[in-house]
């Protein structure tokens, strides 16, 4: 069984379509135990949670291979799960242990593994953009089928780094998606306030490339515009910018109240919450039954479980020194 999407009927798999729920509500539990294992002081450091934005990620991810590599952002985890990267490295690493993904030197903000193709995550806002453009550019010139993926805020947008990124990837038709959460906050500021123009997508047009506009919280419509993305790059006609519009649940970080944010807007982003929208579409077409969405919520909370486990269990670093410099 499959489902046709968007203009072009892209057509999924029932397998790609369950792929995809996973992915999400695996981005989805994580985050909640890792919120509240921050709350009870059991975990170090702070944290920038994806919630509520988990269909970019899995919408993207979906259409990639190891090979593919993306870049990530202050708020990593669900681009680092969707992108493949173990909830056992990505739990140690918030433990600060030796067997995280980053040795337990990285945090929430510096997640990654280059084996599933996924760089560590960079927290200077737009400094990711770049090191994907010259990633791609390296593609391109060992000839080899591969495309990267910039994952980045619409704060980003506004950055030098941005500019000059997209500029050099349209120029020499590089492989290379940008895609824009535009969750219409930077940190506290709204979008509104800091650029004129409302979609984000139209910047493309400024260097000469395809600006895309979809709804970030339809996962479906994510993989489409990205499949469509991707073949467009892997075939030697250059980049494309994604704008997808999409709302996170909670603040910026862990100490952000959203008191900015106006009364009722949050309620009613969450009536478009992109987990019970795919598992709504997928409980009407018959491709899966609550009782077995229940079935695999519990199975990833004890994966979960486990990941925790093996984070606690773990050995802390002892070699801070190490990995700093190049060793002769």
């Amino acid at each position: 069984m499959s489902i046709e999407i968007n203009s072009k009927q892209t057509v999924m798999s029932k397998e790609k379509l369950l792929e995809m729920l996973k992915t999400m509500l695996l981005i989805r539990h994580f985050e909640e135990r890792i919120y509240y294992l921050f709350l009870q002081g059991i975990m170090p450091g702070t944290m920038h949670l994806y919630k509520g934005e988990e269909a970019v990620a899995a919408g993207v991810c979906a259409n990639l291979t190891d090979d593919d590599i993306i870049t990530s952002t202050h708020r990593p985890h669900g681009h680092a799960i969707a992108k493949g990267v173990s909830i056992e490295s990505m739990m140690a690493e918030l433990f600060a242990k030796k067997t995280g993904c980053c040795k337990g030197k990285g945090g929430s903000m510096h997640i990654g593994d280059l084996e599933k193709g996924m760089l560590t995550s960079i927290a200077i806002v737009g400094g990711n953009i770049p090191v994907a453009t010259g990633c791609a550019l390296a593609f391109k010139m060992r000839k080899e089928n591969r495309v990267a993926v910039s994952f980045f805020g619409d704060g980003a947008t506004n950055e030098g780094a941005f500019h000059e990124a997209v500029n050099m990837a349209a120029i020499w038709d590089l492989p290379i998606l940008f895609v824009c959460e535009n969750n219409f906050y930077g940190a506290s500021t709204p979008a509104s306030k800091v650029m004129k123009i409302t979609d984000i997508a139209d910047r493309a047009s400024a260097y000469g490339i395809q600006g895309k506009i979809v709804d970030g919280n339809d996962v479906t419509a994510v993989y489409a515009v990205t499949h469509e993305a991707v073949e467009k790059a892997k075939h030697g006609k250059g980049p494309t910018l994604i704008e997808c519009k999409t709302y996170r649940h909670g603040g910026h970080s862990r100490t952000d109240g959203c008191g900015y944010r106006p009364k009722g807007e949050k309620e009613e982003w969450l009536k478009k919450d992109p987990i019970v929208r795919l598992k709504k579409q997928l409980i009407k077409t018959e491709i899966i039954t609550e009782v077995r969405v229940k079935e695999i919520e519990k199975e990833i909370e004890q994966r979960i479980d486990k990941a925790v486990e093996f984070a606690k269990s773990s050995p802390a670093p002892q070699d801070l020194f190490k990995d700093v410099l190049i060793e002769s």
